[in-house]
C-alpha cells in the first residue's frame, strides 16, 4: 500500500506490527464499531497510510504527543510504531474504544499510555497534539491548542475545505507550515502549526 502511494516501505519489524494491528482492528470491528471503514483495503489506504505519512511529517525533537480523540488509534498508534522516540498518549472517552486501545498496546508491546476520558480534562501539555476525524472538530481544535506547550505542535489531519476554518479557530500564537498532502485522496491534508508564543 505504501509502495502504491510512492512512499518508502516500513522496516520489516515495524511492518509485522502493523500486520498485527490490522488483524486486531478487523477482529474488534466485527463486534464493535471502531471505525466506519470495515474493509481491509480501506483501513490500509485511508487509516494506515495517512497515519504513517503524518508520523513521518512530524518535526524532529518532539518528545511527547497526545492523540486527541484517538478512536481506533489513528494516528497515535502508527506514530508510536514509526517514531519510537516519542512518548505517545492516547485520549479516548468511549469505553469500548479505550479498551481496544489498551489491548492494541499490549499486543503490539508499545509503551504508550491510554487516557480513558476526555482529552480536555488532562492537566499537562505536550510537544505535539494530533487530531483526526474528531467530532465537532472546530471545538476540539480550540480545546487541543491549550494542551500544546510553548514551541510545541498542533497536527490537524483534515480536508482542503476545512483547513482554513480550523486554523482560524486557533489563537494567533501559532505559525503554520505549508500543508502536507495526504495520499489517496486529493482533498485530504495534514496541517502543522507551531506554538510560537506562550498562552496569555
Amino acid at each position: 500500500m505504501l509502495a502504491q502511494a510512492g512512499l518508502e516501505l516500513l522496516p520489516p519489524g515495524v511492518g509485522a506490527k502493523f500486520d498485527k494491528y490490522l488483524s486486531l482492528i478487523l477482529r474488534w470491528n466485527a463486534r464493535t464499531n471502531l471505525t466506519a471503514i470495515h474493509d481491509e483495503e480501506g483501513i490500509l489506504s485511508r487509516h494506515f497510510v495517512e497515519s504513517i505519512v503524518c508520523a513521518r511529517a512530524l518535526p524532529a525533537g518532539i518528545e511527547t504527543l497526545l492523540d486527541f480523540g484517538s478512536g481506533a488509534g489513528f494516528p497515535g498508534i502508527p506514530i508510536a510504531l514509526c517514531r519510537p522516540e516519542i512518548s505517545v498518549h492516547l485520549a479516548e472517552s468511549q469505553g469500548k474504544k479505550a479498551a481496544f486501545l489498551r489491548e492494541a498496546l499490549r499486543v503490539l508491546e508499545l509503551g504508550a499510555v491510554v487516557h480513558a476520558g476526555r482529552a480536555e480534562a488532562l492537566d499537562q501539555q505536550f510537544g505535539c497534539v494530533t487530531l483526526r476525524a474528531v467530532d465537532r472538530m472546530t471545538q476540539a481544535v480550540k480545546a487541543a491548542e491549550c494542551l500544546v506547550r510553548a514551541g510545541g505542535w498542533l497536527a490537524l489531519m483534515t480536508t482542503v475545505a476545512e483547513v482554513v476554518g480550523l486554523q482560524d479557530a486557533v489563537e494567533a500564537g501559532f505559525s503554520w507550515m505549508k500543508p502536507v498532502k495526504l495520499p489517496g485522496a486529493d482533498h485530504r491534508m495534514l496541517a502543522l502549526g507551531q506554538r510560537v508564543s506562550s498562552q496569555a
